[in-house]
């Protein structure tokens, strides 16, 4: 990125487009191009820092689009919905709703030269809540967000141990046997909810500080300073590695979970359609709302990104080419996850065969390799015709294994990655290899998007103190003009129907939905590990931590009535004080 100070004398004209339409001080031409800096003669203002080249731009966009959703989220969500068939309603959502309201907040971010707050307040005062209310949205989500990066660090360093320490259980405490909690549940499950976490039974009893996870929650806050220290400087380098990276990552993964024994099942899995699921509205539902998470519609990263572009950047290629990407990698990232997936299931299903077949074997005295996965059917019901009080008490123990469910088993989030993800690396050749690999991926996934979250942020402060003057302070309705300017092209009729009406009525219906949701289901619950059965349990939210949640969705909404009641109010009082001056 390059920041260059402004000097006494004024730039040439042509350096930047004039804002908003060509409407500009008295005596200036209109249409005219006008001086980034304040007509004052001998004042020194600082010119807005731009991106090194638009690559830069292009990667920070892409790298804070393609995040942890792409690999934990979207590949749940089509085996959720029907596998193969969700790719309609996603690519239906991303042409109504991903690209518009994509290429709007670039449109914006590049034409107001300001964050979310300014360039919602210039649009109009009464609106500046809108950008408050982004960026207190993307600081929450940064909060949690370094979370998922502290625990993928916490993993990656664990990855350099021989064994993996999440492929065994441990020993009790007289070493005598495993210990009873990860006999009940497994390895995998034992070091997150135990090692990992340390989790306590309930959200009323909090527990104690995990001082090993809290020092790499430090260490992570101090890489996102690190990546943000000198604004988009910084950043311009580091989205170089964070939106490449884990590229590079998922192909090695590709080919090595295409030769996995049982990728194949994984894949025949998520690529068969079951066209029945497109009639289910939840289908569309998430759909909408994975696109519009993915992308980080609405909350302010966008708008920061662009403000720092050229003014005759092409920002509608560059929303294109986010989009294409963004939807690629999730689809890629799903072919790896269900290769990876088809390779734990097989295995599994494989596992649980052999204990069913080394148990009839020993009950029955049959001859070694007799009974075989082929004719392990057929045997059961000639052991249960011949032997019907035998096979009576040998039942109970028997398995009921099915390679179906298996991959029925939907997992997503925290689950795919820290469990089952792990479940299939312990079982792999070369196993700390993988492991570094994968949780340096989701490391660099996170981190590109906490650069993203923290530049929105950072810029909507260090904009909202001073407004430029050369903008002007009318209420903006339309964008038409200026992109044609910034473009080069006339806005054509896709764009303006999705803005005006498509876009505004989805998002619309989709609050009404949620909203809705929220009231038919009732009290919100939460899972909780339950260390004597060795699995989750669904309890109900106390009342305080409902009252919390409340506050927090408070917290970002109630910004824009607020501010416009405020506004409003200023308004009025400022206008009472010119009618009756004070004598």
């Amino acid at each position: 990125m390059e920041s260059t100070s402004a000097h006494a004398s004024p730039p040439p004209e042509d350096e930047e487009l004039q804002p908003w339409g060509g409407s500009g001080d008295p005596g200036q031409h209109p249409g005219r191009p006008r001086s980034t800096e304040c007509a004052q003669p001998g004042v020194v203002d600082k010119v807005r820092p731009k991106w090194g080249n638009p690559l830069q731009f292009l990667l920070t966009c892409v790298s804070y689009a393609v995040g942890l959703g792409n690999v934990w989220r979207f590949p749940y969500l089509c085996q959720m919905y029907g596998g193969g068939s969700f790719l309609v309603p996603y690519v239906i959502m991303l042409i109504v709703e991903g690209m518009p309201l994509l290429y709007l907040e670039l449109a914006v971010g590049q034409r107001m030269r300001q964050g979310s707050i300014g360039a919602w307040r210039t649009i109009s005062p009464y609106l500046g809540g809108v950008g408050i209310a982004s960026m207190v949205v993307s600081f929450l989500v940064s909060v949690y967000y370094n979370v998922i990066n502290t625990w993928a660090l916490w993993y990656l360093f664990h990855s350099f141990q021989d064994p993996l320490p999440w492929s065994v259980c441990p020993l009790n405490s007289n070493r005598t046997g495993y210990d009873e909690e990860c006999e009940k549940a497994s390895s995998t499950q034992y070091f997150w909810y135990r090692k990992t976490l340390n989790i306590s039974p309930s959200i009323q009893e909090s527990g104690g500080v995990q001082w090993e996870s809290a020092l790499c929650l430090i260490l992570a806050w101090l890489i996102v300073y690190l990546c943000i220290l000198r604004g988009t400087e910084s950043t311009g380098k580091v989205v170089y590695f964070t939106a490449t990276m884990p590229l590079f990552v998922l192909i090695i993964y590709l080919v090595r979970g295409l030769t996995l024994h049982g990728a194949t099942n994984g894949l025949a899995y998520m690529f068969t359609p079951k066209i029945e699921q497109l009639a289910n509205p939840k289908a569309w539902i998430n759909a909408a709302t994975q696109i519009f998470f993915s992308v980080g519609l609405g909350c302010g990263g966008l708008i920061a990104f662009a403000s720092y572009n050229e003014p005759s950047n092409d920002c509608q290629k560059d929303a294109l080419i986010v989009s294409v990407i963004n939807t690629t990698s999730a689809i890629f990232a799903s072919i790896v996850t269900f290769s990876i997936y088809g390779f734990k299931a097989t295995f599994n299903y494989e596992n649980c065969l052999n204990k069913v077949i080394l148990l009839l074997t020993n009950s029955f005295d049959l001859e070694d390799g007799f009974l075989t996965a082929s004719n392990l059917e057929e045997v059961k019901d000639y052991l249960a015709s011949t032997y019907p009080d035998k096979y009576s008490e040998v039942f109970p123990h028997i398995r009921n294994c099915s390679l179906e469910s298996e991959l029925d088993t939907a997992v997503q989030g925290t689950g795919l990655a820290f469990i089952v993800y792990t479940e299939a690396i312990k079982n792999m050749e070369v196993s700390q290899l993988w492991s570094v690999l994968y949780f340096f991926m989701l490391l660099t996934l996170g981190m590109g998007s906490m650069v993203g979250t923290g530049t929105a942020i950072l810029t909507s402060l260090t904009d909202s103190k001073v407004i430029s003057s050369y903008l002007p302070k009318e209420a903006i309705s339309g964008f038409e003009s200026d992109l044609q300017a910034m473009t080069g092209r006339t806005l054509n009729w896709y764009w303006k129907v999705m803005w005006a009406f498509v876009s505004p009525l989805l998002i619309v219906g989709l609050f009404i939905f949620y909203l809705s949701d929220y009231i038919l289901t009732g009290t919100l619950q939460y899972q909780a590990w339950d260390a004597t059965k060795g699995h989750v349990v669904v309890k109900d939210y106390p009342t305080y931590a409902l009252a919390v949640i409340g506050l927090l969705v408070a917290s970002s909404t109630m910004c824009i009535p607020l501010v416009a009641l405020g506004t409003l109010v200023a308004r009025h009082f400022k206008s009472r004080e010119q009618q009756f001056p004070a004598a």
